[in-house]
Formats: structure tokens, C-alpha cells, sequence
């Protein structure tokens, strides 16, 4: 399988609610030398220009903290992922927070409007939270809710003002009109903290989700290929791995670390595999939190697995 992989570095983290996530980039890149790997000069990569300067303002609304600026990143790196892809070439998005991986849906929905997309979403946390919903107001727990085009009014406990309610719109807008994704075209690996109001949704669309528990009785390969399967009607797919899929043992150096997660073998086990479908069009890593973390582990253990990735794409 000799794809031409891209990097896509998108340094934000205003959709955070912990800073540190900006800096997980560079410190992939600096385990990269670490182990006297010329990974990063080797793949072609653009830079996605970012907006952290708002962490020093007004976070404008409570229920969407940042808004403006996440939907600035979302337009930017949707046309990114949309052009890469056009040109033939695989992305591997790079990412801070998980806020913006919205905005790569978007750029895929862009570059395929007529076909079927689906997500392999492997993270802790279900993300589905919308402003009317969400118990922090942070983006990186709202993006498939985003590409879903959900709001989940049933279970409001939020009044978002207008301007917040326009810009959400706006948000789920990107790149495409409608949704990029539905429900049946969803699935979660490693999913394990969620809130009331995500359970309500994951539950009343059947959304598939392989626990941890699931993963370790069966086996990578196995959960891989139902997990291929349960998207067999789609003809494109997407997968986002939120370093927080990772057991908190491991996984200190991220923003909302959470137990009983997979371990860096099994993570690197899963991506290697899933990038093996040829309907896999573009992988993320996100939420690599060096701050956090004492001896850049959390970056070293993503760096390998991003290693492995590359090298089953390309030779």
C-alpha cells in the first residue's frame, strides 16, 4: 500500500479547557529525534494557522468557549484536508485539542460531497456534546456532535445567546452543508467517559461502541474488523485517535486522562491495522499534552505509533 502522506499540523488549543495541547506537535517531533528518526523530513507538512492568541481574551460564550476562533480553524483546515485529498494524497492530521477534528470531517465531506464518510472515533470521551448541552463550554468535547450536525435539544440544560447559536450553525456548516457523518456510519473505540446527555444519543441511535473490556477479550484484529465491517456501506473513512484512548497509566500527558484505556501496544496494534483498509482516506492524533507530562512519554508513545501508521501507508 504506497501512499503519498501529508502532515497537517493544527497547533490549537483553545478548544481545550487544560493548556499544554498547543505544544503536542512539537513534542511528537522532538521524541521524532529522540530516537534519530527522520520521519518529519522525509513527509511534506503544512502548518494550519492557528488562534491561540484568544486564550489571552474573553472567552465570549460559557457554552462555546471560543467559538469564533475554532470555527477560523475549521474553515482553514477543512480546505487543507479537501485539497491534499484531492491531489491524491493520504493527511495525517497533527492536531492539539480534539476540537478542530470537525473541521477535518468537513474537509473530507468537501472533497467527496456525493459519498458515504464514516468516523472511527477511538478516545475516551464521545464528544458530542453541543452548546446546549455541554457541563464545560469546551469545543474539543463537541466536534462529532459538529459533524453530526446534533444539537440533542432533548436533553437542554443550556440558553446559548443568539450569536452563539449562529456560529454553532455555522460550525456544523463547514465545508458542506448537511452532516458529514450519521449515526449509523459512527463508531467508538475505547469509549468510557461519558456524560447523561451523550448516553441518551449514543443509545437512542444505536451508535456501535467497543469498550476496552471488548478490545482485550477479543483482540485487536478482531474488534478492527467489525469495526470495518459495521462501516462496510461507506466509502470513505476517517479515523481519530484521542491519546486519551490510552489507560491513564500511560496517557498523564494529556489534558483528561481516564482509566481503564488500551494500552500503547494495542493503540498502535489498532491504527496499524485500520490504516490497512483502503477506504481509510485520513488519520488524526490529537491531545498530546507535554506539560502534563515529566519525560515527554505521552509524546515518545505517539510518536511510535505514528511511525507505524506512516510506514504501512507508504511502503
Amino acid at each position: 500500500m504506497h501512499k503519498k502522506v501529508k502532515f497537517i499540523e493544527v497547533k490549537s488549543e483553545i478548544g481545550a479547557g487544560t493548556r499544554g495541547a498547543s505544544l503536542g506537535v512539537d513534542a511528537i517531533k522532538i521524541a521524532a529525534l529522540d530516537y534519530g528518526s527522520s520521519l518529519f523530513k522525509s513527509i511534506d507538512s503544512v502548518e494550519i494557522k492557528h488562534e491561540n492568541h484568544l486564550l489571552f481574551e474573553a472567552v465570549g460564550s460559557p457554552f462555546a468557549k471560543r467559538l469564533k476562533g475554532v470555527l477560523n480553524i475549521y474553515e482553514r483546515l477543512s480546505k487543507s484536508v479537501s485539497d491534499t485529498l484531492k491531489k491524491n494524497e493520504f493527511p495525517i492530521v497533527l492536531a492539539g485539542d480534539h476540537s478542530t477534528a470537525g473541521g477535518t470531517l468537513a474537509g473530507i465531506k468537501a472533497a467527496y460531497p456525493k459519498q458515504r464518510l464514516g468516523a472511527i472515533w477511538i478516545d475516551a470521551h464521545a464528544d458530542i456534546h453541543s452548546p446546549y448541552t455541554t457541563p464545560t463550554g469546551n469545543l474539543h468535547g463537541m466536534p462529532v456532535a459538529a459533524s453530526l450536525g446534533e444539537d440533542n435539544l432533548n436533553n437542554k440544560i443550556n440558553k446559548p445567546d443568539k450569536e452563539t447559536i449562529e456560529l454553532w450553525n455555522k460550525l456544523k456548516k463547514v465545508g458542506y452543508a448537511g452532516p458529514k457523518i450519521s449515526y449509523r456510519d459512527l463508531v467508538y473505540i475505547a469509549l468510557r467517559d461519558l456524560e447523561p446527555e451523550e448516553e441518551y444519543l449514543l443509545k437512542t441511535n444505536k451508535v456501535k461502541v467497543f469498550t476496552t473490556a471488548e478490545l482485550r477479550r477479543n483482540g485487536v484484529e478482531k474488534i478492527t474488523r467489525e469495526a470495518l465491517a459495521h462501516l462496510g456501506s461507506c466509502h470513505n473513512i476517517y479515523v481519530s485517535f484521542d491519546v486519551d484512548s490510552m489507560d491513564s497509566s500511560i496517557s498523564k500527558g494529556t489534558g483528561t486522562p481516564v482509566r481503564n484505556g488500551i494500552t500503547e501496544k494495542e493503540a498502535g496494534s489498532l491504527c496499524v491495522r485500520l490504516v490497512q483498509n483502503g477506504k481509510v482516506c485520513c488519520f488524526e492524533i490529537c491531545e498530546v499534552n507535554p506539560t502534563l507530562d515529566k519525560q515527554n512519554l505521552m509524546a515518545e508513545n505517539t510518536f511510535e505509533i505514528l511511525q507505524k501508521v506512516v510506514a504501512q501507508l507508504t511502503n
